[in-house]
């Protein structure tokens, strides 16, 4: 009960996502589908003009309207103390839409282009018990003013973790990037937010803003077809996947997992309490006789019987609950997140009383209706038997337990397989010692050569080259590409790296074709090097010395080729991808000498960063971490499904520990005969253990097709994905078989050591 209650506190956790938000039904997130690469590829990215365009065209079909930057990492400064905190430019309408609990100021704040609002755990860390509004921080380089602080946004909203809000128009005004876009509606940087009015239909509205980027965009871009749509709030958390424009699900399908997972463990429990309550039917044989005798009614039998198991369900329960609160930090854990008991809430205990008298029902009603079915004068008289089939029942229940705990066990070991096959697979560059700092301004970036030359000659680092994303991520892709033999109704995207000198040397990438990018050749200003999949992909047969010229008509060499880079998903094909002198700078990543420390490395890599910029946090990564989190997911789906097959298969064999108990008291006297007729103990350990070991080969029987389907199907999910080995299953029923022998042996070979004068004395 305890473990099916903290599957229930996940499961709430997932699907109350937003649901702080009282507007929840109401609110949307405008996306696109843009027919890309031969596929439809769905996007949050929107081109910021379109927030505007919304409320022109089509306002009274929305209450609010909201652009933002999105969320990201920026330097946030009060006095001396500078932090990097996540945040976002948005437009004046979005506390309400987001439904922001005001503790001090009101959010009508960002109507102020020099305001800023804060969270309360951001108001904290700077102010500590001091009131923050009217005082002056700097995000980045720009004086704020503090106009308002909100309360922290629940962990489980997709808003969680934003520590402040600026006004949107400020960004537009400071923003030397967005004021020299010539297209604003070709870039698709930013997010909309709407809330549609107490009665407009959201699928109809969908419908008529779905043409409206295409009615805005150049010509030549209209070959992608980018269609508009609204994406409920509902659907954000649950149902985040698209595949080829349709949405197909997402974390909803672990939700039904898991709660599938936590139905089944109970019911093995209540499998355990039928099977031992039905087991010891002759002991009660007699009782259940007498009281028939003396009036009892069949209904009073079955009353008293569910009130028996209903009394045992409630004293478990009391028990899970202390259980749920003392495993949850350990859930908390593994799942990621911060949950807790609502003890002060009154859907919980209500909750708690249904899934009490759920379990209650469920284990006690074969016993119940069993129990009172025995005939009166046949248990008095000492004729009653519960007849050779009476066990069937019983065995049909174990075939069940260990036919869920097989399908579990199976999951388990595929699940981590597949960790496994992705974390085996080539990326395309060696990530040991690699760090990465983002950078904030751009000191480090004017000062570049003195800072390199210094951490060189202290021996800490081998190498050091600047980036546009991080090595384990692509943050920008562009299309308007074109090359010979490009079909002209094509459109495609390419993840675009901008990279310094000697980044090639940095990751140590593996040139296949011409060379890398070289301070002998002035001319590199204006090449690409590309990857094997972009070769491919574009037809190239010769690709070194090609030209490829971007949207904006200038003309690029190919100056090399590389072996494919994994950037991305490790479960995904590697996209194809360019690489070029970087125009500005993002990231600065360095390789950490072998032969120091990290930690003395880092200490040197922070002082001299400092020297240079004393006004930027030193905040790092290393690259192999960055890596190892792509694979956090999958690792937290395995734990989970690891620990509840193994109590799955613990609670099989608690059952099947009872049921062989009983069967050796039940037989204890054919036992005796046996040993006085010669039988030897290997003999009876057999006789008393083949009955069990055969059940549990029905299960292998049917959870093997079962759970070969069920993880055929999962894998599907990933195109870069490990086989389902005929080992796995081998194991398993090996594995399997042996735990069963094992549980049963202690029984039976006591019942086979007994002295049989002791169990026949009575002959």
């Amino acid at each position: 009960m305890a473990v099916a209650m903290l599957i229930g506190l996940w499961i709430w956790d997932e699907v109350s996502y937003d649901k702080y938000n009282p507007n929840y039904d109401h609110i949307a997130q405008v996306m696109q589908n843009q027919t890309l690469n031969n596929n439809i590829a769905t996007w949050s990215g929107v081109p910021y003009p379109l927030g505007a365009e919304l409320r022109k065209s089509y306002g009274s079909n929305f209450k609010y309207v909201v652009t933002s930057s999105g969320t990201y990492d920026q330097l946030l400064t009060f006095s001396e103390k500078t932090i990097t905190k996540n945040g976002a430019y948005m437009e004046p309408d979005a506390p309400k839409m987001l439904h922001l609990a005001m503790i001090r100021g009101t959010s009508a704040g960002l109507n102020d282009l020099s305001s800023i609002l804060i969270s309360q755990s951001t108001a904290k860390t700077y102010f500590g018990d001091v009131d923050p509004i009217g005082k002056t921080m700097k995000i980045g380089d720009l004086n704020v003013n503090v106009t308002a602080v909100y309360k922290d946004i629940p962990n489980n909203s997709s808003f969680a973790g934003l520590d402040f809000i600026a006004p949107w128009q400020l960004r537009m005004n400071t923003d030397k990037w967005l004021n020299k876009m010539d297209d604003p509606w070709g870039n698709n940087s930013f997010q909309v937010y709407v809330q549609l009015g107490d009665n407009v239909d959201m699928n109809l509205i969908s419908v008529k803003i779905r043409d409206i980027k295409l009615n805005n965009i150049r010509k030549e871009q209209a070959v992608a077809n980018p269609e508009v749509f609204l994406q409920p709030m509902c659907k954000w958390h649950l149902y985040s996947d698209f595949k080829n424009g349709v949405n197909t699900g997402g974390r909803i399908e672990f939700v039904w997992l898991f709660g599938i997972i936590g139905f089944f463990v109970l019911i093995l429990a209540c499998i355990n309490f039928m099977n031992l309550s039905t087991a010891r039917s002759e002991k009660r044989a007699k009782e259940v006789g007498i009281r028939k005798a003396i009036g009892s009614m069949r209904g009073q039998l079955i009353g008293q019987f569910f009130c028996e198991s209903f009394l045992i369900v409630a004293l478990a329960c009391i028990l899970s609950l202390f259980l749920t609160q003392l495993c949850l930090p350990v859930l908390n854990g593994i799942a990621n997140k911060k949950m807790s008991v609502p003890w002060d809430n009154d859907m919980l205990w209500l909750f708690v009383l249904a899934f009490a008298f759920f379990t209650g029902l469920v284990s006690g009603s074969y016993p119940a209706l069993f129990l009172s079915s025995f005939k009166p004068v046949k248990v008095l008289k000492g004729t009653f038997s519960t007849g050779r089939f009476a066990a069937i029942p019983r065995k049909v229940l174990i075939v069940i337990q260990f036919t869920v705990s097989i399908i579990l066990i199976i999951g388990t070991i595929i699940i981590f397989r597949q960790i496994q096959f992705a974390a085996n697979r080539p990326i395309g560059y060696n990530r040991s010692g690699l760090v990465t700092i983002e950078m904030h301004n751009t000191d480090i970036h004017n000062h570049f050569d003195a800072v390199k030359a210094e951490l060189k000659n202290a021996g800490v680092i081998t190498e050091m080259a600047e980036s546009a994303n991080p090595i384990t991520a692509v943050w920008r892709t562009n299309g308007g590409f074109n090359w010979k033999g490009k079909d002209p109704r094509l459109s495609v995207l390419f993840p675009t790296n901008g990279i310094s000198y000697d980044y090639g040397k940095l990751v140590g990438w593996k040139v296949i074709e011409g060379r890398d990018l070289s301070r002998a050749y002035p001319s590199d200003s204006a090449a690409f090097i590309l990857n094997e999949t972009a070769v491919k992909y574009m037809g190239l047969k010769n690709p070194v010395g090609e030209t490829i010229r971007w949207s904006d008509g200038v003309a690029f060499k190919v100056i090399g080729v590389v072996q494919d880079m994994i950037m991305e998903s490790p479960y995904e094909p590697v996209r194809p991808s360019f690489y070029f002198l970087i125009r500005g700078t993002g990231m600065m990543n360095v390789k950490i000498n072998p032969t120091v420390s990290s930690k003395d490395a880092l200490a040197k890599i922070e002082t001299v960063f400092k020297n240079y910029s004393p006004g930027q946090p030193f905040e790092y990564h290393f690259v192999d971490e960055d890596y190892a989190k792509k694979f956090d997911n999958e690792k937290r789906i395995g734990k989970l499904a690891s620990c509840f097959a193994s109590l799955a298969i613990f609670i099989s064999c608690l059952g099947l520990f009872g049921m062989a108990s009983f069967m050796a008291e039940q037989r204890v006297k054919e036992i005796g005969v046996r040993k006085v007729l010669g039988a030897s103990v290997f003999n009876l350990w057999r006789l008393l253990s083949k009955d069990f070991v055969a059940l549990v080969l029905i299960s292998l029987v049917i959870a093997g097709p079962v759970a070969y389907y069920l993880m055929h199907k999962w894998l599907l999910n990933y195109q870069y994905r490990a086989g389902i080995a005929w080992w796995v299953f081998a194991l398993t029923a090996l594995g399997t078989v042996a735990i069963t022998l094992l549980t049963v042996s202690y029984q039976s070979i006591k019942a086979a050591l007994a002295n049989p004068v002791k169990s026949l004395r009575s002959e």
